[in-house]
């Protein structure tokens, strides 16, 4: 069969396609049945999403269209086309988003006894409160900046909100334009006032946004100046940090450099400004910052909505979605090493160490259901605990700033373990704590290193060296996510805890990869990108063709943030003409048409959005009904299998393989808070609105906590 064509008939641009992916995430605001406060976190979520596709994604086109590169994408279309293209899609949910928001604020929330006002609709109490704060906590902050012949046009930074303003001379009645940046780092966006100076007693919360009492005390920080014309404004610039292949200390200031300059941002790629901004400051903000008007947006209501998420942090439970608690996986629940030093009942106790469990039986835990803390922070615990436990291994991508994951390793080290791990610097928008840990961890003895020159480290691993019996036992953890304990209760992850014998081998093998120089090029078991990975897939692919091709049952399940990758596209839709039954759900970018005629009838593409980030990584392959299954960190992206170091390892205890199968039917079959891509790329939304309605998510909680009891 000929092998299809990638081009705008068969691959959707990757750009649309993730804007297709935040529409979603927008939609699950608007849902009437999504709780109040959850809609103001999904639309600051949607925000702060478009945040940073504009920093990386639109910056990169811009930056191709300014240096004259002119490289196509993969369906056809130029750097210009493809902005124009997300301007086009973009501003109709902005739109919606904008509408939305403001009916939450002015009229939602009042229903609730919630009011964010603004200056004109305070009482007098309340404005007496509201200019003595600002007088006493925001007055000695503020640096106004004039811009005239001798002061040009002020800086502005990423991501900072502004007010911009028209001064006029009360003698001279000249005018002059100033610059005020709004404090973001020190002082909340919204400002809580007294709730016993509001006029209605039932009064669950009142507060305004900064900037409209900065707006209206303007008269004190221009004494002698009258106040002509006001607006706000807020930029976005190009954050995405360029670094050579660097030796490990040159590369960590090389980042530290970076970082420094990326807080003042590169060329400014968007202009966020208030509809009603008088076009005399609107001139003088294009005109200052170079912005043309393709990248001028004029927004209703408040700016930078990705901070609403302070909004959420209210105690009002019937506003938000039921609080949701994990629970201790069933076999670990014995196994916790500090309920047991807590308790000091230890030697009288049950206790049975995590190693002991998993020597038994693999242990598959699955976030935020099982708690991250009593399986993998526990695993890591007692590692440095332990003293059979001789040396410790791991990957650090996105860590949380409380880590006890990095406690655990210092208090090992100090210890006298051998302790190594690697820390990626380049994991984006989390260099500078990535960085501050690596020192840290140095400090306190273990050995840090920052992977591979020209590869991103991405896989999730932790390895336990072990004396038992005067030999060594490898115990590892390989997962779907970060070992970051704030993100594992709002990201679904999976994690497998196992000793067997060959994968900790290859374990073995791949941490020498990353430490030293060695050139590892075969894994027994493991599949590892930029080696072994893509041609893995491929081979599990081509297998279920061949199936397919003698008559015989085959079938893909896949599970996945993105699917990008021109090749496996390609190849999935020859194993779709050859009969395969293909069901792929993916969260974001999904770059293939599903059920097109003649091309990919047998593929079905679902995309599930909910309360949890779906983030875990599963493949699933018939095997003429010997079913293969995989669990790893990569989506199938040329940057996932050619330029990261990412593990992907087979599950192949028969009882897990039955729960992850059990898992991925489940979420086929969800019929709430799930989308259907159509075969022109488009999704419709799955809505059974009688009582067979199935929330994946909610599903699993209940399974979860029905297991526990």
């Amino acid at each position: 069969m000929t092998s299809p064509k990638i081009n705008n008939e068969t691959y959707i641009n990757r750009e649309l396609s993730w804007i297709d992916f935040n529409k979603r995430v927008l939609e699950l605001a608007t849902e009437e049945e999504t709780p109040l406060l959850e809609k103001i976190k999904f639309s600051s979520i949607f925000s702060n999403n478009l945040d940073e596709f504009f920093m990386v994604r639109v910056a990169s086109l811009k930056s191709q269209v300014e240096g004259g590169i002119s490289k196509r994408s993969q369906d056809g279309k130029s750097p210009e086309e493809q902005l124009i293209g997300i301007r086009n899609y973009l501003d109709p949910i902005l739109k919606t988003q904008q509408y939305k928001t403001k009916q939450y604020i002015e009229d939602d929330f009042k229903k609730e006894d919630i009011f964010i006002l603004e200056y004109k609709e305070l009482n007098e109490r309340q404005k007496v409160w509201i200019n003595n704060y600002f007088t006493t906590a925001i007055f000695p902050i503020l640096t106004p900046l004039a811009v005239d012949p001798s002061h040009p046009f002020p800086f502005i930074s990423n991501l900072s909100l502004n007010l911009a303003a028209i001064i006029v001379d009360s003698e001279s009645d000249k005018e002059q334009f100033t610059r005020i940046k709004i404090p973001g780092e020190s002082i909340s966006r919204f400002i809580s006032i007294p709730i016993e100076l509001h006029d209605n007693e039932s009064t669950k919360y009142t507060g305004i946004a900064i900037e409209q009492i900065i707006a209206n005390n303007l008269s004190m920080l221009f004494p002698g100046m009258s106040v002509k014309e006001y607006s706000f404004f807020r930029v976005t610039r190009d954050a995405d940090l360029e670094l050579r292949d660097l030796e490990a200390d040159d590369l960590m200031s090389a980042l530290e450099e970076g970082l420094r300059k990326r807080r003042k941002g590169g060329e400014v790629v968007r202009l966020e400004v208030s509809t009603n901004t008088p076009k005399v400051i609107l001139d003088l903000l294009q005109e200052g910052m170079n912005i043309d008007k393709e990248n001028l947006y004029q927004i209703e209501g408040l700016l930078a909505l990705d901070e609403l998420i302070e909004l959420t942090n209210f105690n009002l439970p019937k506003l938000k979605f039921r609080e949701h608690q994990g629970v201790t996986h069933n076999s670990l629940k014995n196994s916790q090493l500090r309920e047991q030093e807590e308790l000091d009942t230890r030697s009288n106790s049950n206790f049975k160490s995590i190693f002991s469990i998993i020597r038994r039986s693999d242990l598959l835990v699955h976030h935020p259901y099982n708690l991250f803390s009593t399986s993998v922070e526990e695993f890591i615990n007692q590692a440095a605990e332990d003293k059979q436990v001789m040396g410790i291994k791991m990957t650090l991508y996105r860590i949380s700033k409380d880590s006890l994951i990095i406690d655990a390793l210092i208090r090992a080290a100090e210890k006298g373990k051998q302790v190594m791990a690697l820390v990626e610097l380049k994991a984006r928008f989390d260099e500078d704590n990535n960085i501050q840990w690596a020192k840290q961890l140095e400090q306190a003895g273990v050995h840090v290193v920052y992977g591979v020159i020209g590869l991103k480290t991405h896989t999730k691993i932790a390895l336990i060296i072990r004396k038992e019996k005067n030999r060594l036992r490898t115990y590892f953890h390989i997962g779907t996510g970060n070992y970051n304990s704030k993100t594992s209760k709002t990201y679904t992850d999976f994690g497998l805890l196992s000793c067997q014998p060959e994968l900790g081998q290859d374990l073995i093998e791949l941490f020498n990869y990353l430490t030293g120089f060695a050139k590892q090029q075969s894994y027994r078991k493991l599949l590892v990108a930029p080696v072994t990975l893509r041609s893995g897939i491929e081979k599990l692919i081509k297998r279920e063709i061949n199936y397919a091709k003698n008559g015989l049952p085959a079938k893909i399940i896949a599970k996945m943030n993105s699917l990008v990758d021109p090749e496996i596209i390609k190849l999935l839709y020859i194993a779709s003409q050859e009969g395969v039954k293909i069901e792929l759900i993916i969260r974001g970018m999904c770059c293939l048409y599903p059920q097109k005629k003649g091309l990919s009838e047998n593929i079905k593409v679902t995309s599930i959005i909910g309360r949890f980030l779906e983030h875990s990584r599963i493949f699933w392959f018939n095997n003429d009904g010997d079913a293969e299954v995989f669990i790893g960190s990569a989506d199938w992206m040329r940057r996932n299998l050619d330029r990261r170091v990412e593990a992907v390892t087979p599950i192949e205890e028969n009882k897990i393989k039955k729960e992850i199968k059990h898992l991925l039917d489940s979420y086929l079959e969800a019929n709430q808070d799930s989308w259907n891509m159509q075969s022109d790329g488009s999704y419709t939304k799955n809505q059974i609105l009688n009582d067979k309605k199935k929330y994946i998510q909610e599903k699993i909680i209940k399974l979860y906590k029905k297991e526990e009891n």
